[in-house]
């Protein structure tokens, strides 16, 4: 379960700020839109939640950092080497910011034991780790890790509480990765929940989502396709059935006018490979069954059809899926289609959690969201984002109307639209 991410001098972001998924004062939606995780009885948590904001305002750094903290704790010590850059940009807009380091920290629970992990970092190097478990209630910082630039060394700290070959893992630990990434690699598996939380269970998905072949590939068994297709038959989208064929590429497929360079790398890359050919049939009032091709299907359909088997593994797994601008060429209605499969225990049984970002704001109201999982970015004149919110303004239970009162800027973060001089008489 995501309780709580804190993120500072990462790209728009300067100062420090912290998202949280934990469940405010308030019973409206209680049973549909909150949970309550058997680690931690006493903190009930939020199904969903949703950022607004203006274009740059700084939501997509909110998302992006979550993935490269993600990134990082998968890949540091796997497949980076040393001397490797870490993917990491500071502030920059500011005098002191880019010398600073940038610091992420995530607190969450996974195999009934809440942990507490971050680090700060450099794109040369890790400059401090920390990892805290509350595995009976009461905090155990198991390790921590800071590099002291006086003796250019790491000074490193270890609980009894925390088994293993811990020198081992502390001299296997190259300065661009993390301890906690070696050490899994090395056999901890002690440590293995909390690595394997961001590992399996953190599921950010790009701008523009996923590609068709996973859905594609669950059309391949009868029972899996039934689940895609009443997906996508219960969001209204009138697709009978679906074929799936797969055949080896072929290079003489590609466009004869096609630029000669790329179609010796893609053939390169495609060799032995195999290619999926998606067609969608739909019905017609006759009962005459119409084959398409997925690329002859709306951008809004094609979008739709690539989403449906990655959300349908996130809800019946419980993982936490992290998407950034969830309207993109979707009706508002699938929008909340997509959102209220997560506020249902029948369609989400074992709590599976949404952070997603959007310009859509027919959702933006109290019969979809509390007010607890409505969230807003917007930058200063400094151009540092800042990430607050709506209960921070006290917005009136089943009363307020949510959705005028941002576009009206009672909230703030909106854009600031001045008139274009080019355009003056």
């Amino acid at each position: 379960m995501f309780i709580e991410f804190t993120v500072k001098n990462y790209r728009s972001i300067k100062e420090e700020q912290v998202f949280s998924m934990v469940k405010a004062k308030g019973e409206e939606l209680e049973a549909t839109n909150t949970f309550i995780p058997e680690a931690i009885t006493n903190t009930p948590l939020l199904r969903s939640a949703v950022i607004y904001g203006a274009n740059a305002a700084g939501k997509s750094n909110l998302i992006r950092a979550l993935m490269d903290m993600e990134a990082i704790v998968r890949n540091s010590a796997s497949k980076s080497q040393e001397g490797d850059s870490l993917p990491v940009t500071p502030f920059l807009f500011d005098d002191l910011t880019p010398d600073e380091p940038t610091e992420f920290e995530m607190i969450f629970i996974n195999e009934g034991v809440k942990f507490q992990y971050g680090f700060s970092l450099n794109s040369e190097k890790l400059l401090a780790e920390w990892l805290i478990a509350y595995p009976k209630g009461r905090a155990q910082r198991w390790f921590s890790r800071v590099f002291d630039e006086d003796n250019n060394e790491y000074d490193y700290k270890f609980s009894d509480y925390l088994s293993g070959a811990k020198s081992v893992w502390q001299n296997a630990t190259r300065s661009n990765a993390l301890f906690l990434s070696t050490a899994v690699q090395l056999n901890s598996e002690q440590l293995k929940p909390a690595f394997n939380w961001f590992k399996d269970k953190l599921r950010p998905s790009n701008v523009g989502g996923w590609g068709p072949g996973y859905t594609a590939s669950l059309c391949e068994k009868e029972k899996s396709k039934k689940q895609i297709l009443d997906f996508l038959q219960s969001a209204d989208f009138n697709i009978h059935d679906i074929e799936i064929e797969t055949e080896k590429f072929d290079p003489n497929s590609l466009p004869e006018d096609f630029p000669e360079v790329l179609k010796e790398k893609i053939t390169k890359e495609m060799k032995g490979k195999e290619v999926i050919d998606i067609k969608t049939v739909h019905k017609t009032k006759s009962g005459k069954l119409i084959p398409l091709d997925f690329s002859e299907e709306s951008d809004g359909t094609q979008k739709f059809f690539s989403f449906a088997g990655p959300w349908i593994d996130i809800l019946e797994k419980g993982y936490i899926l992290i998407v950034d601008e969830l309207h993109d060429n979707l009706h508002p209605k699938m929008v909340k289609y997509l959102v209220n499969l997560f506020h249902s225990s029948k369609t989400n049984p074992k709590n599976a959690q949404l952070i997603f970002t959007t310009h859509e704001t027919s959702i933006l109201n109290q019969d979809v969201f509390r007010r607890d999982q409505i969230w807003f970015c917007e930058k200063d004149k400094s151009q540092a984002t800042t990430v607050y919110p709506l209960t921070d303004f006290s917005p009136r239970k089943d009363r307020e109307n949510i959705e005028l009162g941002y576009l009206s800027g009672r909230y703030g973060a909106l854009p600031f639209i001045k008139p274009c001089k080019s355009a003056e008489v």
